[in-house]
């Protein structure tokens, strides 16, 4: 039985807005949805599936490179935004005046990039034999620092260094949704909750294979990440004492962040593989409840309960649960009349978190702390339902008013 603690915890101050100028200056790589089917790629004549896809290997490629190499999350992130970028000004089609730009070769160099302005560096025979080995599809290869193949690509990513930062105008400073979204949910207490931060975490994470990055600011996606991740582990976030519902207490458009977690949902549909299997289930996408489930009305004074907090757990014994469940340990708890489970911020420590499960080592990142592949989320975690939907007061709701659409989640091997 937990005991409840002889004083309420201060009130965690509300994220900051970024500074003023690199908002400035990212606002200018942020495009709208027709400036989109206007990209150099799509006017020489390819499709927009077509460039995603494209744009997708690309970053594919950056993530198995930084997985060899054993680098961050954040620089992996800010090779994938330099990587869009570069697709905003150059083609990937090749005309009779000039030949496409493919995405491995801007994938190399954008990583390479990234290290140096992460200070993540790595030596470039380093970075050269990981090009060779996912190029070839190889892990084990063993490349010859003497061979064609070994200076085709040192010659490649010294040869587009240039046009990427031609082409990124010198614009190397990024913010990325990762500090954000820690904020965020040291915030609302909830930075023990497991299931919620993996969640969390991997609607990040898979957000840099979409053109999410040149749609919305950093803290859209951030807040947009926390939003799907708290509808599909079912958690309510408080409002606070003058009845404020989370979105905003963290200083965000909830239109923007609907817009964008409907962006994150089309990366689970449009893939190549069947979506008539146990893999893709269908989900509600535009339910008016969903909004509210993610809501904890305000119940009495500050005084009452500490921020963040709302134990329904006080009287009633916790089962052990099985590690691989995908409920918290003694984090959250489920109220029996269907309502959002609630934070509790009294739970016990997390235990050390596991690997990715890859074929590589997991990369070292800042804001690790026991986070879960994209593809270990994707099988464990992402079956129940994400809503996406506006603020509606709950008792106004209709009986009928959603439209289903398939989820597509990626099986895996084995």
């Amino acid at each position: 039985m937990a005991s409840a603690p002889s004083h309420h915890p201060e009130k965690r101050p509300v994220p900051a807005e970024s500074n003023p100028n690199l908002n400035a200056s990212q606002a200018q790589w942020l495009f709208t949805d027709e400036e989109l089917t206007r990209t150099p790629s799509q006017l020489d004549g390819m499709k927009m599936e077509a460039e995603h896809i494209s744009r997708s290997k690309g970053v594919n490629f950056i993530t198995q490179v930084g997985i060899m190499l054993k680098l961050p999350q954040l620089t992996l992130a800010t090779a994938a935004v330099y990587l869009h970028r570069f697709f905003m000004r150059y083609s990937m089609v090749d005309i009779p005046q000039r030949s496409g730009m493919h995405p491995y070769p801007i994938a190399a160099t954008a990583l390479f990039l990234a290290t140096k302005v992460e200070e993540n560096v790595r030596r470039m025979r380093e970075l050269v034999v990981a090009c060779c080995r996912v190029a070839q599809k190889n892990p084990n290869l063993v490349v010859d620092e003497q061979s064609k193949e070994f200076w085709k690509w040192r010659d490649t990513i010294l040869h587009h260094e240039d046009l990427l930062l031609e082409a990124l105008c010198f614009d190397l400073q990024l913010e990325q949704p990762y500090r954000i979204l820690y904020d965020f949910i040291c915030f609302f207490g909830a930075n023990e909750n497991k299931p919620l931060r993996n969640a969390a975490w991997a609607f990040v994470n898979d957000s840099m294979f979409t053109v999410l990055c040149l749609q919305f600011n950093a803290r859209t996606i951030a807040a947009s990440a926390l939003y799907a991740a708290a509808r599909h582990c079912d958690v309510g976030f408080p409002d606070d004492d003058r009845g404020r519902p989370w979105w905003e207490q963290i200083d965000v458009d909830l239109t923007q962040v609907r817009r964008a977690c409907m962006r994150m949902a089309q990366l689970y549909e449009n893939n190549a593989m069947q979506k008539h299997s146990q893999y893709y289930p269908t989900t509600p996408i535009l339910s008016d409840e969903g909004t509210e489930k993610t809501r904890i009305p305000h119940a009495g004074s500050p005084a009452d309960r500490p921020p963040a907090e709302t134990d329904v757990t006080h009287s009633r014994k916790r089962s052990k649960e099985p590690e691989d469940s995908g409920e918290a340990r003694g984090n959250v708890s489920a109220a029996s009349n269907g309502e959002p489970r609630r934070i509790n911020s009294r739970a016990h420590p997390p235990l050390p978190g596991r690997a990715y499960q890859t074929q590589e080592a997991l990369p070292p990142s800042p804001l690790r702390a026991d986070l879960i592949s994209t593809a270990s989320y994707l099988r464990h975690y992402l079956i129940p339902p994400l809503t996406t939907v506006t603020r509606i007061p709950y008792h106004q709701l209709p009986v009928h008013s959603h439209v289903e659409i398939a989820t597509t989640v990626l099986p895996l091997a084995g």
